[in-house]
Parts: C-alpha cells; sequence; structure tokens
C-alpha cells in the first residue's frame, strides 16, 4: 500500500514537472522567442492592445514573467520530501498539470489561427483554476513558503485569468463581426468590466481578502485603462470604468482581509481567556 502511494505520489510530482516545461517552451513560442509570431501579432492582430477596448496594455503581458517564475517554483516546491505526502498537494497536482498544459494549448491555438478555439480553451482554464483556488482555501498551506509559492503563484495566475478571459472572448467577438446588437461599443465594455469586478469582488469575499487574485486582476485592469486613455483605441468611458472596477475589487478585499483577521483574532482571544486558560 505504502509504496502504491509512493509510485502515485512520484507519477503525479513528474507529471506536474513534465507540464511545466511544456507550458515554458509555450511561453517561449508565444513571445516569438522560439520562432513563434508574438500573441499580440498573431491572428491578425485580433489580441492586440488596440484590438478591442477591453485589452489591456502591452506591458501588462509582463505578469507572466512573474507567473511562469512561480509556476516553475512550485513545480520544484511540491517534488521536496516535505510535500510529497500532503494531502493539499496530492489534490492540487493533476488540476496543477491540467492549467499548464491548457495554457500551452491556449498559445497553440493562438499560433494556429485557431481564435475561435482560444474561448473553450481558455474558459476551461479558468474553471480549472478555480477549482485550485478552493482546493487551497479548504487545505491550508503547511508554512509560509508554501503560502507564497503555491497560493501565491496559483492566485495571480486565476486573477490574471480572469482578465485574459474578457479580452479574449471580446477579441474572438470582434474578429468574428460581432457588431454587439447595435449598442455602442462603450455599453459592451462596461458591462464587460462590471462583469470582471463582480468576478474579482466573488473571489475577494469567498477567499476572504485573499490578495494575489486581486493583484493580478487589478494590474490587468489598470492596463485596460492606461490602454484606452493613451492607446491608439481611445475610450474615456471604458477607462473609467476600469479604474472604478479596480478600486471596487481593492476595497472589497481589504474589507474582507479586515474582518477574517479581525475573527480570527477574535477567536483566538476567546480561547486563550477560556475556563481552560484561566484555571
Amino acid at each position: 500500500m505504502n509504496q502504491t502511494s509512493a509510485r502515485s505520489d512520484k507519477l503525479r510530482q513528474v507529471v506536474v514537472a513534465i507540464s511545466a516545461v511544456v507550458a515554458l517552451i509555450g511561453s517561449f513560442i508565444g513571445s516569438g522567442a522560439a520562432g513563434g509570431t508574438p500573441i499580440q501579432n498573431a491572428s491578425n492582430g485580433a489580441l492586440a492592445a488596440d484590438a478591442t477596448l477591453i485589452a489591456p496594455d502591452g506591458p501588462a503581458f509582463s505578469i507572466w514573467s512573474v507567473v511562469y517564475l512561480g509556476l516553475v517554483a512550485y513545480a520544484i516546491w511540491q517534488f521536496l520530501p516535505a510535500q510529497t505526502k500532503q494531502i493539499r498537494h496530492r489534490l492540487l497536482g493533476y488540476p496543477a498539470a491540467a492549467s499548464l498544459l491548457l495554457n500551452a494549448a491556449w498559445i497553440l491555438s493562438i499560433q494556429f489561427d485557431l481564435l475561435w478555439l482560444s474561448v473553450p480553451i481558455i474558459v476551461i482554464l479558468l474553471a480549472v483554476l478555480a477549482w485550485i483556488f478552493v482546493l487551497l482555501l479548504r487545505y491550508r498551506p503547511s508554512n509560509t513558503w508554501d503560502a507564497l509559492i503555491t497560493d501565491g503563484t496559483m492566485g495571480l495566475y486565476l486573477g490574471w485569468v480572469c482578465v485574459a478571459t474578457a479580452a479574449n472572448v471580446s477579441a474572438v467577438l470582434v474578429a468574428s463581426g460581432f457588431a454587439g446588437f447595435g449598442l455602442n461599443p462603450n455599453i459592451w465594455s462596461v458591462l464587460v468590466l462590471a462583469v470582471a469586478a463582480a468576478v474579482g469582488i466573488a473571489l475577494a469575499l469567498y477567499g476572504k481578502g485573499r490578495l494575489a487574485p486581486t493583484a493580478s486582476l487589478c494590474w490587468g485592469l489598470v492596463w485596460v485603462a492606461v490602454a484606452r486613455l493613451t492607446g491608439d483605441l481611445l475610450s474615456t468611458p471604458t477607462a473609467v470604468a476600469a479604474l472604478v472596477a479596480t478600486a471596487l475589487v481593492l476595497i472589497v478585499t481589504l474589507a474582507a482581509r479586515f474582518r477574517a483577521t479581525s475573527s480570527t483574532r477574535s477567536s483566538r482571544s476567546s480561547r486563550s481567556s477560556g475556563p481552560a486558560a484561566t484555571a
């Protein structure tokens, strides 16, 4: 039984490591460094900063460097003996591997001009990351390093993919000739940003103020605002909506975190002042 568990753990760890390598190769292809077309130029520029009102400005995508660095750190971290048998890593391993492979699949769909295929891929990726978020909340980190490497990385990954999903769907609709049922594009952009804000608020409340998802989601929203104020495709209503969405998500996150921290302190205080503590 122990040998079976050991083999299962080793297989999971190897799958995560291989998936991380595949994702890194995909990132090099997507950056244009390995002969591929940079994402912003692929698919006839459908994902360029001036392709849609929801597209973030170019520098926003630098967050991928941080996310990939964290994912590599996680792939190494989950190999360490102290993490091998932990229930959170046993449950997290295959969903994490799936997210890495979906990431690479998304890049390939863009590289091969299969823009329509990128939507179901990124939606599934978002669902997998949401499930990972649930698992991480259900099974607490063993120490500060685990919280930073595992929870921090996956949180940044989730928050950014929330923004990327909105931008991706918008790009596909525009590229397909969707006219918005005659509504002004600014109305659509504000509605999409309102949905992004609602998702961010939901994550903040459910996660009791987790900072990583909020940080990357707000990073993306701010760069949407920058693109609409300074880029080739200007839109003051979109920029204002993005900044308002950012502020709302930040406020709710900080409030939820303060409430969770206060609740934890109150609980500890109650236990320490109970009959056993005062005896």
